[in-house]
């Protein structure tokens, strides 16, 4: 990304009739900045602003000092209020610029897209605005594919989850379809030799019948000399 445009106190010629304590915070000012003493700029901006509140370059470079701080949210209100301080088409461009910046650090890519375009609106021929929209307008574009690719990943995980979900639940119909299939052939079973006992035990007990009418009946033959039919002739 291009560096911050910084208007400094001495390129605004049209100032001079500034008061001469607020020329001196804002020109003390500049010099914190350029030294990297970014906290002290930012004071003395302040201070310039408490004299004159009307001031477009104090507000300008307050709104850079904020910047270098990375106090973008602080930053964008000095540079908005900057832009209600000037009727001048070159300052207001510079201003929608840093706000384009600001947004831009703060990821906030659609408001810069559009604080960008407001600047060439005011300065058609400004390189680093169009350079700055172009970068923009990319992230845009990578982070609206990168969040198309999330959302398709999470509707296959849904239907991948949905088809697990029915697979599990037919492996478990048919485990449960298999358990009742074999506790109704154990039941099969069981009954079949029920059954057979009952069967057996039937033959046993008239077997036994049998065995004990002859006994009776060779009884009788001993004491009457007859012989009793025990089964009929089929």
């Amino acid at each position: 990304m291009k560096v911050v445009h910084f208007i400094f106190l001495f390129l605004i010629i049209s100032f001079v009739t500034t008061a001469q304590s607020v020329r001196s915070l804002v020109n003390e000012g500049v010099s914190f900045y350029d030294g990297k003493k970014f906290t002290d700029a930012e004071v003395n901006f302040r201070k310039g602003l408490e004299k004159e509140p009307d001031n477009f370059i104090a507000h300008f470079n307050l709104g850079d000092s904020y910047f270098k701080q990375e106090k973008y949210e602080d930053a964008v209100k000095s540079y908005q209020n900057a832009l209600s301080k000037t009727n001048d088409d070159n300052y207001k461009s510079k201003t929608h610029y840093n706000i384009g910046n600001s947004l831009l650090k703060s990821g906030k890519l659609k408001e810069s897209i559009e604080a960008y375009k407001n600047s060439l609106k005011l300065n058609p021929n400004d390189n680093d605005a169009k350079y700055n929209l172009s970068y923009a307008l990319k992230l845009l574009q990578q982070q609206q594919n990168q969040q198309q690719n999330k959302d398709q990943n999470k509707d296959q995980n849904q239907d991948k989850n949905k088809d697990q979900d029915k697979q599990d639940n037919q492996d478990q119909q048919n485990n449960q379809d298999q358990q009742e299939q074999k506790k109704d052939n154990q039941q099969q079973k069981q009954q079949q030799q029920d059954q057979k006992m009952s069967k057996e035990e039937a033959e046993r007990i008239l077997n036994a019948l049998k065995e004990n009418e002859k006994d009776i009946q060779k009884k009788l033959r001993q004491k009457t000399g007859v012989r009793v039919k025990t089964d009929k002739d089929w």
